[in-house]
């Protein structure tokens, strides 16, 4: 027995085989980073995984009449939010483990009419997405992403700058030489939101004499012979510029990942791994993929909406018995890991962290009873008498982890899925990967803290225990 308690370093305690265990996840996880780098690219993705792991769509299973222990199902929504859920040996109506996290990110949408000419250039406007440094994303190699359609109702898929051979986009900030009032302002200042403009020509070359806007009128030829799209089609599609760098290995013993998109998608692959490893669960395993979490979870493929409520509805309305009362004893009597990334003690800014109860990389998965700001605002708190189950779990299965607050009390804070989830009665907590640089364009996880992610979803969504007595 020991009465005192350390933080532990997941480095320290691992044999061999997870040594290479996490440099093989490592590997695999940069792959998910650099294909699903936005919310539609991570569905396409992990739709892939689960039919590649022996998941059938919701449809066919619904089709079939019925679900047996053991099947397993997928469920995509929108092409922003996906579900996939092992069915247990117990009825749904005692409730689920879930791990639900989020797949989209802070970044830049472009705005309807986007696209303009002035001083010998062609830009496109954009509206950042999410809690952004907005100076951070001046002078760094873009990608665009997205979806355009046109007037024929043709759906096109639009990817420029992540092919080597492809061009990369650039929104430019202003010299140090001429910086002088620049530089008298506020960080937050320093770069507006309407500076936030994305770099895409400055060729007229072939356009006559006295042509207006030659550049722009050259973009979009450019746009139409690549694409078949003309410049009103930008107001019925969705384009995100995003970091065009790939996730690289970081440190000269290859610890940990600098990339785009940790938050959250560290967590969201954590538990895609996990649930594709679970096989034959007792209670009824869930894997849940939501958008729009950066923005408040709102809109029709976020958390607040009911996607998932109606996607339960469907799956119970194979059993006998009223429909809304099986939802609803189903998510109230679930536990649920509200997978999101948490922050971390960060030495070149300490003074940020109280050290005590700060996350510290490569320490494992955190695991944080409660979110929010200063007096616990708009958070979940989770019961101590779930969190001794989590722990029970954790321990039966040698999960190296650790708690963590965000930040000092005072000093700002953040909020998760968990609060929404929590609404339905179910017991939920925080449990994610530690980051360092949340929200910046490139972002830094250990690849340790990532492994023990994945090994703590899979042992909450295989666990067998009868879970805690309230």
């Amino acid at each position: 027995m020991s009465l005192m308690y350390e933080k532990t370093s997941v480095w320290s305690k691992i044999s061999e085989s997870e040594l290479k265990e996490i440099m093989v996840l490592g590997e695999s996880y940069k792959e998910f980073l650099d294909k699903g780098k936005t919310e539609r690219r991570a569905v396409e993705f992990i739709e892939k995984r689960a039919v590649e792991q022996g998941f059938i769509k919701l449809e066919t299973a619904l089709a079939n009449g019925k679900l047996n222990a053991g099947d397993k199902v997928y469920y995509t929504y929108k092409n922003k939010a996906a579900v996939m859920m092992i069915v247990g040996t117990e009825p749904m109506e005692k409730g689920l483990h879930i791990v639900g996290s989020h797949i989209d990110c802070p970044r830049l949408d472009l705005k309807q009419r986007p696209l303009y000419e002035e001083g010998g250039m062609a830009l496109l406007k954009t509206h950042y997405y999410g809690g952004v440094k907005k100076y951070q994303w001046t002078t760094i190699p873009l990608a665009l992403h997205g979806v355009i359609f046109t007037k024929e109702g043709k759906k096109v898929d639009v990817c420029i700058g992540e092919d080597e051979a492809d061009p990369v986009l650039y929104i430019n900030d202003l010299l140090i030489h001429l910086s002088a009032d620049q530089m008298q302002k506020k960080l937050s200042e320093g770069i507006t939101g309407e500076q936030l403009n994305i770099v895409v020509g400055n060729s007229d070359f072939g356009s006559e004499e006295g042509e207006k806007d030659p550049i722009k009128k050259k973009i979009m030829q450019i746009l139409f012979d690549r694409y078949g799209i003309e410049e009103d089609d930008f107001a019925v599609a969705e384009l995100e510029a995003v970091p065009a760098d790939k996730a690289r290995c970081v440190g000269l013993d290859r610890s940990m990942i600098a990339a785009y998109g940790h938050d959250d998608r560290s967590c969201a692959y954590a538990s895609l791994e996990a649930i594709c490893e679970v096989e034959n669960p007792k209670k009824t395993a869930v894997a849940l993929f939501v958008d729009k979490e950066e923005i408040g979870s709102n809109g029709n493929t976020g958390m607040t909406s009911m996607f998932f409520e109606n996607m339960l509805a469907e799956v119970l309305l194979l059993e006998e018995g009223p429909v809304d009362l099986a939802v609803r004893r189903t998510l109230g009597n679930s536990q649920i890991l509200s997978a999101d990334v948490s922050a971390t003690f960060d030495p070149t800014f300490p003074e940020v962290s109280e050290k005590l109860n700060a996350n510290i990389l490569g320490c494992g998965v955190s695991v944080s009873k409660y979110t929010g700001s200063r007096g616990k605002y708009s958070c979940n708190d989770a019961n101590a008498e779930f969190l001794a189950e989590v722990r029970a779990i954790f321990e039966e299965e040698n999960v190296i982890w650790q708690t963590g607050e965000m930040g000092k009390v005072d000093q700002g804070g953040g909020g998760t899925i968990a609060e929404i989830l929590a609404a339905y009665g179910a017991e939920v907590v925080d449990c994610g990967v530690p980051v360092i640089s949340m929200h910046a364009p490139m972002e830094l996880v250990s690849k340790a803290d990532v492994y023990m992610a994945k090994k703590a979803y899979r042992a909450f969504l295989k666990t067998s225990r009868a879970g805690a007595k309230f």
